[in-house]
Parts: C-alpha cells; sequence; structure tokens
C-alpha cells in the first residue's frame, strides 16, 4: 500500500563537515562536567523526520549547558538516493544498518555499505550515555517507543521515556532476529550499567505529524538527560504528552518462511484482539493464532516481505 508523502527530505549537505573528522556527525562540548548524549538520525534512509528534527535543532542554534551532545546523521549515503517515486529504495543500501550493531558483526570481517558506516560511528555510539534514536513507520500508527529487551536494559530505557513523557506506549520486546540493534549493544543493553538508549518510532514514514513528534520528542529526551536548558526545551514543544504510558510487552516475533505471507486483515498496528485463537497471519501452509486475549498487535508491515523478515508482533499491556 502507497501512502502520501507530505514531508521532503531536508537538505543536510551542509552538516557533512562536522567537527569530528567523521562526515555528518558532530560533538557540541559544554566544556562543562555532564552526560555525553547522543541523537541520531537517518538509521533507514527513507525515514527523514528525524533528519528534519536534527536540522531544526541545528537552526536553532541549540547549545548542550553541561557534557556534550552528539548528533548525527548516519545512513547518508542510503538518504541521499531517495526517489519520490520509490521512496522504499532509500531504506538501505546493501543491509539494514540498525542490525549489525554485535560485535562479531562490526569486529568481523563481512563488508558492506551500512557495516562500514557503523564502524565509523562506532566510537561515539560507544562513548554516548544517553541515546535516541529517532525512526519512522511504514504503515500509519500511533508513535511508539521501543526500550530493547526486557531483562536487557529494557527497565531503564522505561524509565526514561517516562522521564521523557512520550509516547503512549512503551514497547518491550524480544530482540531482532536478523540482527542486534544499535540500543541493545553494549552497555546499553547491560542492566547493570547506567548508560541508556531509546528509539522512537515517530508514526508513518512521511506523515506531517511524525516530523512534529520527532521534533516534540528530542526536546523532550534533551531536558529529561540534562543536555540543555529546560526552558530552551520547553519553547520548542509541539505536541501534549498522554495521560497514561503502558508498557507493551512483545511474547513473538513473528518471521516470513516465504513471499506468500498474509494478513487476514488490513493491520496499521495497536490493534487489540479480543480473543484467543484468532488467525492473524498465513504464511503458505503456516498459520499463526493470537495466543491469548487481548492480543496487541505490533508494527505490522507487508512492506519488506521476505523469508526471515519479521514482520509482525505479539504483544500485550502489561
Amino acid at each position: 500500500m502507497k501512502h502520501a508523502i507530505e514531508i521532503s527530505p531536508p537538505g543536510i549537505s551542509g552538516y557533512r563537515a562536522g567537527n569530528t573528522g567523521v562526515d555528518y556527525v558532530h560533538v557540541l562540548d559544554s566544556g562543562k562536567p555532564g552526560p555525553n548524549v547522543m541523537v541520531q538520525a537517518l538509521t533507514h534512509g527513507n525515514e527523514f523526520c528525524g533528519a528534519i528534527a536534527l536540522d531544526f535543532l541545528f537552526k536553532q542554534g541549540i547549545k548542550p549547558m553541561q557534557g556534550k551532545l552528539t548528533l548525527a546523521f548516519a545512513n547518508v549515503a542510503a538518504f541521499a538516493r531517495f526517489d519520490f517515486d520509490d521512496p522504499d529504495r532509500s531504506r538501505y543500501i546493501d543491509e539494514d544498518y540498525n542490525r549489525v550493531w554485535g560485535d562479531e558483526a562490526l569486529k568481523g570481517p563481512r563488508d558492506s555499505a551500512e557495516l562500514r558506516r557503523a564502524r565509523e560511528l562506532r566510537p561515539f555510539v560507544d562513548a554516548a550515555d544517553y541515546l535516541l534514536d529517532l525512526h519512522s513507520m511504514h504503515e500509519p500508527c500511533r508513535p511508539i517507543m521501543v526500550c530493547g529487551v526486557s531483562g536487557k536494559g529494557g527497565g531503564k530505557s522505561v524509565a526514561l521515556s517516562r522521564r521523557i513523557g512520550v509516547p503512549a506506549d512503551l514497547l518491550l520486546d524480544t530482540g531482532h532476529p536478523a540482527g542486534l540493534r544499535m540500543i541493545e549493544r553494549g552497555a546499553f543493553g547491560d542492566p547493570a550499567s547506567p548508560k541508556t538508549a531509546v528509539l522512537i518510532e515517530c508514526g508513518q514514514h512521511w506523515e506531517k505529524g511524525a516530523a512534529d513528534v520527532a521534533v516534540d520528542t528530542l526536546f523532550r529526551f534533551l531536558d529529561a538527560t540534562g543536555a540543555v536548558n529546560a526552558s530552551i526545551c520547553k519553547s520548542h514543544l509541539r505536541l501534549s504528552p498522554p495521560g497514561v504510558q503502558r508498557v507493551l510487552r512483545v511474547t513473538e516475533a513473528i518471521v516470513a518462511k516465504s513471499r506468500d505471507f498474509k494478513f487476514p486483515y488490513l493491520f496499521k498496528g495497536l490493534e487489540v484482539i479480543p480473543k484467543a485463537g484468532t488467525v492473524v497471519v498465513t504464511d503458505g501452509g503456516t498459520t499463526w493464532k493470537t495466543p491469548y486475549d487481548d492480543c496487541v498487535m505490533v508494527m505490522p508491515s507487508l512492506a519488506h516481505v521476505k523469508p526471515g523478515t519479521t514482520v509482525l508482533r505479539l504483544g500485550r499491556y502489561d
């Protein structure tokens, strides 16, 4: 299903030459003690609401009041080939940049455009005390904060998300079978470490509201981590926070076995299926049913279906 493109990709070429020796990575140092806070946009090249947020941040001349603020545009090579007629083509060049963050991939012999870029950014990611990764989704859905894996750093990410105050849905999942995501790398996935990372899915890739969510979440994050003066952050907020934040725990990730993968309904995301035993997926001769009452459909998408792709997660609210 095609979706309207309501926002335009920002011009970011002016941010190529940063002050770090790595293209499109800037470190703003307050000169005062404090946390190293990192924000990344363009993990996927077709998810540019985060780039809009960073562009806005730069244009406002925002500076950290303590510690360091690291700002990175990630998969700029994929973003550079964005095409309004084929917008999904710019998701990545060779492989998903957000599945290569285990040491076995980063320090191994394998090569790809995304691995090379991740290796460039790894020192900044590993140095960060707090990290916000700005994403969006293929299908229209209200925003979701991905807090990592329950028991592996997810608890501290939920706590940070509650300080940020948005969005309403805080996701604890089972990890990604295709590879380690950045928010689970190293100390971020260690419950004993204070280092914490979160990933915000801001809405459908190209809806105007996704850019507003990205900007709003960015400034709430900078406030919650103490990186930027609270009054400055509050002056740039765009949305009202939800009345309640709920934790959504994924119990099962459904991975496609074939290209003959179908949903019996037009799921958009976060639908609650009342009855256990309801068919939610057919994949050739395989059928998946809801394992319990009030089962939540988490980030369903047929946009990139191929064997081995996670196309749906099943979850329940705490």
